[in-house]
């Protein structure tokens, strides 16, 4: 006769054994950091559940917040556009591997103009975001765009709130157009910016959303932020003198000649990167994980996401203009760097 007690005692026992191998069939991946590929790891997040079962929660929070949590080991994985140099890696015993690539675009509010119609050097840019120029019929502009009525419209400048990988890599570029910005301002995921007129944001949400509600403004933002909020963009002359747009395809022109294994944890820049096409304000971002993880089990679950994105996730990047890793770095990355991680 089974009496109420011993009931109650399997009934226990058999949410014990289940809540013991729960992890196993549902151990979602934590990650956080860089707002730049936030739109294509949603993506293939969702992807990934739907074949597999497992989630990735993944906090959008930028890159330096990123470069903490993995730091405090609250996630599994780190992400940041900004890359951390080899002997921080080695201090910290992590790997570091870039997962996509895109570009960062100037977007402008000004009204009366299409997405592109516009064109802007780097060094003139460098003097937007410095205030120098302050209005959008500046002489400067007006010369790079002959035959355009440009406003006698005050230009704010909208730049990130929190430290960002985005912004390491558009100060990245612009003090290597401009020698002003570099001895002036530097680069760096946080930097104070110049201009007397400017606002900041939080991640690439933020600086969208203001660039949008402000008049005149002039901004930075990852490209899949610029096609979400349909936003207006300028074109940008690039290393060999050619006005480009942003698109996977330009972005793609600027990885062609990386060479990824040439520094300590392929942390390389390609800003300003040589080529007919290429978009001048190109990157990669990069994963941060422990070679030896407290946990090896979500640390392995974590690679197993990475692994079935370089796969099979390549269309999903595409469709966001992201630039998937070509096959033959992610079977490096695998061979090189991957195996340095204890399982």
């Amino acid at each position: 006769m089974i009496t109420k007690r011993s009931l109650l005692k399997t009934v226990a026992a058999a949410a014990l054994a289940t809540m013991a191998i729960a992890p196993a069939f549902a151990a979602d991946i934590t990650g956080a950091g860089a707002t730049f590929p936030f739109p294509v790891y949603a993506k293939w997040a969702e992807a990934y559940k739907k074949e597999t079962g497992t989630g990735l929660n993944y906090q959008s929070i930028g890159s330096s917040g990123g470069i903490k949590q993995i730091r405090a080991k609250t996630v599994t994985f780190g992400a940041t556009d900004a890359p951390v140099k080899g002997e921080e890696l080695d201090k910290d015993g992590m790997i570091q591997f870039p997962a996509i690539i895109g570009g960062t675009v100037p977007v402008i509010n000004l009204e009366g103009f299409q997405p592109g119609e516009l064109r802007v050097t780097g060094p003139v840019l460098a003097e937007m975001f410095m205030g120098k120029i302050a209005k959008w019929n500046d002489p400067k502009l007006v010369a790079l765009n002959p035959g355009k009525k440009l406003p006698e419209e005050n230009i704010t400048v909208v730049h990130r709130a929190d430290g960002s990988g985005t912004t390491f890599n558009w100060t990245d570029y612009l003090s290597a157009v401009s020698k002003e910005w570099a001895d002036s301002v530097g680069k760096g995921a946080a930097v104070k910016w110049p201009a007397a007129s400017s606002v900041g944001g939080k991640g690439n949400e933020g600086v969208a959303a203001n660039v949008n509600r402000i008049k005149g403004a002039v901004g930075y933002v990852e490209y899949a932020y610029v096609k979400k909020n349909k936003m207006n963009f300028m074109q940008l002359q690039n290393a060999n003198g050619k006005y480009v747009s942003p698109d996977d395809a330009t972005f793609a022109a600027a990885a062609a000649s990386a060479d990824w294994f040439s520094v300590p944890g392929m942390g390389i820049s390609m800003v300003n990167a040589k080529g007919d096409n290429a978009w001048p304000v190109s990157t990669a971002s990069f994963i941060l994980m422990y070679k030896n993880p407290a946990d090896k089990v979500a640390s392995a679950e974590a690679l197993k996401f990475f692994d079935w994105a370089f796969s099979k996730g390549k269309t999903l990047a595409t469709e966001l203009d992201y630039v998937p890793l070509p096959d033959a770095l992610t079977a490096q990355i695998r061979s090189k760097v991957w195996n340095q991680v204890a399982k």
